[in-house]
C-alpha cells in the first residue's frame, strides 16, 4: 500500500528543508521535521519558531525552478525523543553514522507503526543495517534507499537557516527498496522526475548504495597526506580539493590510487552478486559531464575494459577538464568559470566549543570503515582502502596530541564502528540485502 502522506524528516540541515518543501508542496503530504537538542541546531528551531514554521527554498539555477518554493510544516520536534503522533513514513536526513542513534532515540514503539523508512544519502550497506535494526526489535517496514542527495543545498549567509538555496541539481539518482513491487519506490521517482532529476530502480537497496560517487572520489581526494595536512592545519595557504598539485592534491599517484580503489570496492560489489559500476561513465554520465573533445565517447564507454595506465591516463584527463566548467560561457577575457575552487577546510571549534573535524574527510571515514569491514568479510583485499584508512587514523592521533588538553570532539578517537559492521555483515549472511 502506498502511504507517504504522514512524514516525518529526521534532520534540520539544508537537505531536509528542501525535502520538506517537496513533499509538502508537490505531494501535498503532512511533513514534520525533528532534530537533535544541540548548539548547533538552536538557530533553526529558533527560526522556524519565529516565522510560524515557514521553511524556504531558493535555487541558483533557473532551469532548477521545480525545487523552490516555501510552506509551512505540520510540526517541529525539537528533540527525537519528543516526537509524538502517528508517521506512517520516516525520511532519515542525517549523516550515515547517525543513523541507529536516530532510531533508538524515536523509540521501538515509534518505529514499530511506521510503514517505510527511507534513506536519502546513505553508505554501502545502510540499508542492510537499518534492516538487521527493525528485524531486531520487531518492527516491520519498507526500507528505501537513494543513492545519494539529489543535489547541493546550503545555508544563505544573510537568512535564517529555515531558508535555503539549492545550487546544483544531480542529472540521475539511484533508488531500491527492500519491497519488490513498490508503490512508494513509484510515487518518490514521480517527485524527483517532476523536478527534472532522472531514477534508476535497481533490484536490491544496496545495489542503489554502490552509485554514491563519493564511495569511489572522497577517500583518494582527502585521505592522503596532502590534503590531511590542509584539513589539520600543517598548511598555511589555501589549498582546493579538485586541482592539481600544487594548488591541490591531485596527482598521477592519488589517480593510481582511486582506480585500485575502484577496483577494490568493485571486487566487494561482485563478491556480493552484483554490477559493479564503469567508474569513468558514472562520473560523466550522472555527474559532471566533459566535452567529447577531452574524452572520446568510445573511451568512456570502454573504460573497464581498458588497461589500467590507460584507465589513469582517462582518469587525470577527466579532473583536468575540469578545472574550469567547460560548459560555462568565457568572460572578455577568455576565462572561464573555476569550477574545480571547493578550498580544503580545517578543522575549527563548532559551535559547541569543541574542536570539530570538517564534514569530509569526518563522513567519509564512516564509508570506508565500513567497506573496509565488509571486504573483510567477504573475504576481498583492500590495500588501498586499508592505507586510506592507516593515514587518516595516523593524523587523528597527531592532531588529538596536538590539541591535548583542549576539547575535543568524537571526531578525533579513532573508531571501529563494530557494532554496525557487525550488524550489516549479519544482515549479508541472512539475506539481507
Amino acid at each position: 500500500m502506498s502511504r507517504l502522506k504522514r512524514v516525518l524528516i529526521a534532520g534540520t540541515g539544508p537537505a531536509a528543508i528542501q525535502l520538506a518543501v517537496m513533499l509538502k508542496n508537490r505531494m501535498n503530504c503532512c511533513v514534520a521535521v525533528a532534530g537533535r537538542e544541540s548548539v548547533r541546531s538552536e538557530p533553526f528551531f529558533a527560526a522556524v519558531h519565529d516565522s510560524g514554521r515557514r521553511i524556504r527554498v531558493d535555487v541558483q539555477n533557473d532551469k532548477h525552478r521545480q525545487l523552490e518554493g516555501e510552506c509551512f510544516v505540520d510540526d517541529v520536534f525539537h528533540g527525537y525523543g519528543t516526537v509524538s503522533g502517528e508517521w506512517d513514513t520516516v525520511i532519515l536526513s542525517v549523516t550515515t553514522d547517525a543513523y541507529l542513534d536516530v532510531l533508538k532515540q524515536l523509540g521501538e514503539q515509534r518505529l514499530k507503526q511506521v510503514e517505510c523508512i527511507v534513506l536519502i544519502s546513505p553508505t554501502f550497506g545502510s540499508n542492510s543495517l537499518i534492516r538487521r535494526y527493525m528485524n531486531r526489535i520487531r518492527a516491520d517496514a519498507e526500507i528505501i534507499s537513494f543513492s545519494t542527495y539529489l543535489g547541493d543545498t546550503r545555508r544563505l549567509e544573510d537568512k535564517p537557516p529555515s531558508h535555503v538555496i539549492t545550487t546544483g541539481v544531480k542529472r540521475k539518482v539511484y533508488i531500491g527498496s527492500t519491497n519488490a513491487q513498490s508503490p512508494n519506490v513509484d510515487r518518490l521517482c514521480k517527485l524527483y522526475e517532476q523536478a527534472g532529476i532522472a531514477v534508476e530502480v535497481m533490484r536490491s537497496p544496496i545495489e542503489a548504495e554502490t552509485r554514491n560517487i563519493s564511495l569511489y572520489v572522497h577517500p583518494p581526494l582527502f585521505m592522503n597526506e596532502f590534503s590531511l595536512d590542509v584539513v589539520f592545519g600543517r598548511t598555511a595557504s589555501k589549498k582546493y580539493v579538485y586541482k592539481l598539485f600544487p594548488e591541490g592534491p591531485i596527482t598521477p599517484q592519488l589517480i593510481r590510487d582511486m582506480r585500485t580503489a575502484w577496483k577494490e570496492i568493485t571486487g566487494v560489489i561482485e563478491r556480493l552478486n552484483m554490477k559493479g559500476v564503469n567508474l569513468l561513465q558514472f562520473m560523466t554520465d550522472d555527474n559532471y559531464p566533459v566535452r567529447t573533445e577531452s574524452l572520446p565517447r568510445r573511451d568512456i564507454e570502454n573504460f573497464v575494459h581498458l588497461e589500467p595506465i590507460h584507465q589513469e591516463y582517462l582518469l587525470y584527463i577527466r579532473y583536468a577538464s575540469l578545472l574550469i566548467d567547460p560548459f560555462s560561457e568565457p568572460d572578455r577575457e577568455g576565462k572561464y568559470f573555476d569550477f574545480s575552487a571547493v578550498p580544503l577546510r580545517q578543522t575549527f571549534v563548532n559551535k559547541e566549543g569543541y574542536w570539530d573535524i570538517p564534514r569530509m574527510p569526518k563522513e567519509d571515514y564512516y564509508r570506508i570503515k565500513i567497506i573496509q569491514g565488509i571486504a573483510r568479510y567477504v573475504d576481498v583485499s583492500c590495500p588501498t582502502i586499508d592505507k586510506f584508512i592507516a593515514a587518516y587514523e595516523r593524523k587523528l592521533e597527531e592532531a588529538a596530541q596536538a590539541l591535548k588538553g583542549e576539547r575535543l570532539s568524537d571526531a578525533f578517537v579513532i573508531q571501529s564502528f563494530e557494532e554496525d559492521i557487525k550488524m550489516i555483515c549479519s544482515a549479508i549472511e541472512a539475506g539481507l540485502i
